[in-house]
């Protein structure tokens, strides 16, 4: 589960302004690339199981996990390595379309978070 009381809070971009030297115009970047990719695995996932794939959740959940530590969100990406793991230990599979589910909500909340980052960002340039 999604720690939904730290979608409230200011994103931790501390890994991204670590690995750049708090570069803003790269931190965008990575917004920007995570804006991007992060749509397609949340719906390559959610199709899968819709379709009770569970190979290809967990494969889905394996490409998505990391890109949420680049924005702080280490929680969503323990939510992902759970995701994954009952998918492929084929364990709580009631619960995975949900647990999918959630997480692609959650990813909404996100990227409105990733936008005011941005833009505040942006005033840097």
């Amino acid at each position: 589960m999604i720690n939904i009381e730290k979608n409230s809070e200011p994103l931790d971009l501390s890994y991204l302004k670590d690995m750049c030297g708090d570069n803003a115009e790269f931190i965008i970047e990575m917004i920007d690339l995570f804006k991007v990719q992060t749509p397609v695995y949340i719906a390559e996932l959610l199709q899968a199981a819709e379709e009770k794939d569970w190979t290809k959740v967990a494969a889905s959940a394996h490409k998505v996990k990391p890109t949420f530590v680049y924005v702080g969100r280490e929680d969503a990406r323990d939510f992902m390595q759970t995701i994954e793991n009952n998918a492929r230990e084929l364990t709580n599979l009631d619960s995975l379309p949900e647990d999918c589910a959630e997480i692609a909500s959650f990813t909404e909340v996100l990227y409105k978070q990733l936008d005011s980052t941005r833009e505040e960002l942006e005033k840097r340039l």
